[in-house]
């Protein structure tokens, strides 16, 4: 295998657990193991280097000798610096499926020990019935049941009625350059995919209060994101005299005003259909709530950020603060610092409106807000009766019989927020099974994945491209 050899892995693969997992849950396992070993780690933003761009081309061969069916039927191209852009012909180019994933990973601090870890996050280590490592969930995973499924079907002598088209993004934890090159080709040859799927929701364990099924839930949007920069400047000078108020200090008591005024919540009709859809599953009192829930938004207003953070961030846009900057000693004043927010927007809302609140709630002109990136949040696609969430729909029944399929606004970024513009139905689902400390681990330490989650995965790809939501409208017709 050239990736293990190039990295320097190939001691470092693990024994597969064989019970109570199928052959192609073991089979994926032991592909996404592979795939984690190769440590593509979103490159900085500009022209790839030698070394970033070395590891991309190791990753893809690794997909060509994993996947020689799909490459085989696939004309392939490269979007952006890193992305890999395929299009697996069908009987119709009308109404094409796009189905999308990402290469590139977030970076493990060099003392990942220290951190947390329980195995090397670049390892792909295979134990306790899971796939660990960097990737296994963000996004790597997804990535693999996607293919796992099409390799299968393929060497079934499987064809897609229409075109199939699909996208690895290599920058998507940076914001997504090679997406936007992506869909400027799909735009510029007029291609307008009918349906787009991308990582978001999950099946969800311990999500909801009292639910005790796994909760399907799909992105039928996802909020805006923007950056700020607070910044606040002084004379500067030695520690010895301080002033009264100093750069540090004041932007400070900024930071506090921005923790201290969260947003408005506001219930938005995406959010109501989630909570109507897990009524039927929960505990009797919630359950009434629930039922009435767009007659109650006020008071779900009120109470959804009292169980915890996933449920507030659904109901409000959020600010996070996270990067601060100051004086370069220890000994000397400041004479500038800045702070770094991150605003989630909810849908509904927009940028320009973010920033407003969080401009009225510092109050105070001394304290610049500059915006250094924005993007909307996405529109909301089709859910309830429409035969794009059906199939969906059908599909989370195929693979996870006893889970609570429910549209959700996805709270983080995604790439599929820059298709969103050419398609009328984008969707963000990872079809994986992910408890709590699973979803807490993306970014984090410990990051893992199910061995079993995957053989679901690839059950939930089969039957989406398979389903009969996906076939002709009418005969002769995609």
């Amino acid at each position: 295998m050239r990736s293990q050899r190039v990295w320097g892995l190939r001691s470092r693969a693990s024994a597969v657990p064989t019970a109570d997992h199928s052959a192609e849950a073991l089979r994926a396992a032991e592909h996404l193991a592979r795939l984690v070993r190769i440590p593509t780690v979103t490159p900085p933003p500009g022209p790839l280097s030698g070394a970033d761009a070395a590891v991309f081309t190791v990753y893809r061969e690794e997909l060509e000798a994993i996947y020689p069916r799909v490459f085989a039927a696939a004309e392939v191209e490269t979007a952006g610096r890193a992305g890999l852009l395929l299009r697996v012909p069908g009987q119709f180019t009308e109404r094409p499926v796009l189905l999308m994933a990402h290469q590139d990973v977030v970076p493990v601090p060099t003392d990942w020990a220290a951190e947390g870890w329980e195995h090397p996050p670049f390892d792909g280590v295979i134990a306790g019935g899971r796939v660990h490592g960097r990737g296994t969930l963000d996004d790597k995973g997804a990535m693999v049941v996607a293919l796992e499924a099409l390799e299968s079907l393929l060497r079934e002598g499987w064809s897609p009625l229409r075109d199939l088209y699909l996208f690895f993004g290599g920058d998507e934890e940076s914001h997504g350059a090679s997406a936007v090159e992506a869909v400027h080709l799909l735009e510029e040859r007029g291609i307008e995919p009918w349906m787009v799927l991308d990582e978001g929701g999950a099946v969800a364990t311990e999500a909801f209060p009292t639910l005790r099924r796994p909760m399907a839930v799909i992105g039928a949007s996802e909020k805006g994101i923007m950056t700020l920069r607070l910044t606040v400047e002084s004379l500067g000078g030695h520690a010895s005299t301080p002033p009264r108020q100093s750069a540090p200090g004041i932007l400070a008591r900024a930071l506090v005003e921005i923790e201290e005024h969260p947003f408005p919540a506001a219930v938005h009709d995406v959010t109501i259909e989630m909570l109507e859809g897990v009524a039927p599953h929960v505990a009797r009192p919630m359950r009434g709530l629930l039922r009435r829930a767009g007659r109650r938004r006020a008071v779900l207003g009120r109470v959804m950020p009292r169980f915890g953070p996933e449920l507030a961030a659904m109901v409000r846009t959020t600010a996070a603060i996270t990067q601060l900057e100051g004086s370069p000693a220890q000994n000397v004043l400041a004479t500038r610092a800045s702070a770094v927010i991150n605003v989630r927007v909810a849908v509904g809302s927009s940028c320009a409106e973010a920033r407003a609140h969080l401009v009225d709630a510092i109050d105070d002109a001394r304290v610049k807000v500059d915006v250094v990136e924005a993007s909307e949040p996405s529109p909301v696609s089709p859910t309830g009766d429409d035969a794009r969430w059906r199939a969906l729909g059908a599909a989370v029944a195929a693979s996870y019989p006893d889970a609570v399929t429910v549209p959700y606004i996805m709270l983080a970024a995604s790439d599929a927020r820059h298709v969103a513009p050419i398609s009328p139905a984008v969707y963000r689902f990872s079809p994986l099974r992910m408890d709590k400390a699973q979803r807490e681990a993306i970014h984090g330490p410990n990051e893992n994945v199910e061995i079993g989650a995957l053989g679901a995965g690839v059950v939930f790809y089969r039957a989406l491209l398979t389903g009969d939501a996906l076939g002709p409208s009418e005969p002769g017709r995609p």
